[in-house]
């Protein structure tokens, strides 16, 4: 073991002052888009504990008290909760434990204290696109574990700050979180022996998971083209109207046609039609924001017409009202047709199935004998010149529906299993995370019941009271953690051979097949082998 050298106020003044500067600078140079808050954050990772501190303490039968320096413990990890108010406040639970290396020496002068906390208190955090800056100041339990003196458990403070990076919406790399561990705790005779007092630092590193919140506005583009139609040659003019995007960005636009040339790069263009042929063409204006990460471009288009110099050819548009029929069912087909030069229509109608029949703006399909399908009508209009139109519109034709199935009967089924650990009954993290969903869906089916059913494998301890513990644990859970009335859950005991228990829900009406299963009692699970 190496003990504390002089210089751990300096070391940790240092690490504060690092994080600060880095804080600082990091706040000036992030004028990135603004990130939505989550509403949860869970961190996990390394910690480093510099204790500074002097354990003073008496050994059993001692009478005159020791002291023994505390050991720099680089063992160790941490973790915290924190819940946001809004996009700069939250509160943090936090949590450390860090553990001594096991050595032992007879060297009574160096102590590889163990040190434990569970911290609460507000948070701050200035969060932008690519960096979260925030500081923090905790008050809670703090344990000192000596391992000359023993145990000392006292109300200590938690201070300081950190650098979260995001890299996804949901995910962040805690580069560095540096704080101040302060707490007094005695082993020796209170008003005659001196206190233990810890004036150190934290340094701690990870991942932060990020949970809920809102996410950020889609942006959006409108475009618009005036005139709508014009002659070979005339301008058109295009706008673009940008929507949800930070107003403090500087914007690019790129416009782009089907045909012809767009002059402008910013929210207005103009077209030139020169040399273009009679007919519709399209315009695409692209909008992006090249500071914002994630959704930071949108696109639209706006179409303009160009009209034939001589003559127009008629235009028509068909619809067929109802546009789904059965069988032998008929549709009205209707007709829009217009010509630009004012010239008289006539009107006639194909279709690919069925019969069709009309001359005017209307006409009937009859389906009869038709197979169930689209059918597609043609429309077509033709001027007195000679210039056609035709247009195009689908019916479909169903089969008549079929008789329905009966309802079946529903069946008790396997929703999910728990996993344990071998010879052991107890419910871990990973476990209740899987019982928080199941008991939503028993909150959410109130009729419903539960059949737990406990396993152990060949080759565990007391397999059969260990099978049976796992199965009550599960349900203790259910019933003490999450609420659900005991009384909708039953515990069996099965032999599949499998460190689990597995999670039948059984809909009201319905029972569970036992087979391969036996009724477990809380009794037999606490009965020794």
């Amino acid at each position: 073991m190496t003990s504390h050298s002089q210089d751990h106020p300096a070391r940790v003044s240092g690490l504060l002052a690092v994080i600060i500067f880095m804080i600082c600078t990091f706040v000036t140079v992030a004028t990135a888009q603004d990130q939505p808050p989550p509403k949860w954050e869970v961190f996990g990772g390394y910690s480093m504990y510099y204790p500074y501190g002097t354990i003073h303490g008496r050994l059993p039968g001692a009478l005159l008290p020791l002291s023994s320096q505390i050991e720099t413990n680089p063992r160790g990890v941490g973790g915290s909760l924190t819940y946001n108010f809004n996009r700069w406040a939250g509160f943090t639970a936090d949590s450390g434990y860090h553990w001594g290396s096991g050595e032992t020496t007879a060297q009574k002068t160096i102590d590889d204290a163990r040190f434990f906390n569970l911290s609460f208190g507000p948070k701050v955090t200035y969060r932008r696109n690519h960096f979260a800056p925030f500081a923090e100041v905790l008050v809670g339990w703090h344990r000192l574990d000596s391992e000359l003196f023993g145990v000392s458990s006292k109300v200590g403070v938690i201070a300081g700050g950190g650098l979260d990076i995001p890299f996804r919406r949901h995910i962040a790399l805690r580069l560095l979180q540096v704080d101040y561990v302060g707490s007094t705790h005695h082993y020796g005779l209170p008003g005659v022996d001196r206190s233990t007092r810890l004036n150190g630092g934290r340094a701690q590193a990870g991942v932060t998971f990020m949970f809920g919140g809102t996410p950020e506005a889609l942006v959006l583009a409108t475009c618009s083209a005036s005139p709508s139609e014009v002659m070979p040659g005339e301008p058109v003019n295009v706008t673009v109207t940008p929507s949800n995007f930070d107003p403090n960005h500087t914007l690019t636009y790129d416009w782009s046609a089907t045909a012809g040339h767009v002059n402008g790069t910013s929210t207005t263009g103009t077209v030139d039609t020169s040399g273009l042929a009679a007919g519709s063409y399209t315009v695409t204006a692209r909008v992006k924001d090249a500071r914002r990460r994630n959704n930071g471009e949108a696109t639209c288009n706006s179409s303009f017409t160009v009209k034939e110099l001589a003559k127009n050819p008629p235009t028509i548009t068909c619809a067929a009202n109802p546009s789904t029929v059965q069988v032998g069912g008929s549709s009205t087909i209707t007709s829009n047709a217009k010509s630009p030069d004012g010239r008289p229509l006539t009107y006639s109608y194909t279709s690919n199935a069925g019969s069709i029949s009309g001359t005017t703006e209307t006409a009937n399909l009859n389906t009869s004998g038709a197979s169930s399908g689209a059918i597609t009508v043609t429309c077509n209009t033709l001027d007195d010149r000679g210039m056609s139109a035709s247009s195009m519109t689908t019916v479909n034709v169903e089969a008549p529906m079929p008789t329905p199935p009966p309802a079946t009967t529903p069946q008790a089924s396997k929703i999910n299993q728990i996993d344990f650990k071998k010879n052991s009954p107890r419910v871990d993290n990973a476990a209740k995370a899987i019982l928080d969903e199941v008991a939503l869906r028993m909150q959410r089916d109130s009729d419903a019941r539960l059949v737990l059913v406990g396993e152990s494998a060949s080759g565990e301890a007391a397999a059969t009271r260990l099978a049976s513990q796992r199965g009550f644990n599960t349900k203790a859970y259910l019933v003490k953690e999450k609420g659900i009335d005991a009384n909708r859950i039953d515990v069996r005991t099965g032999n599949s051979g499998n460190m689990q228990t597995e999670i039948w829900l059984v809909p009201a009406g319905t029972t569970f097949n036992n087979e391969g299963t036996m009724a477990a009692t809380e009794r037999a699970a606490r009965k020794k082998k």
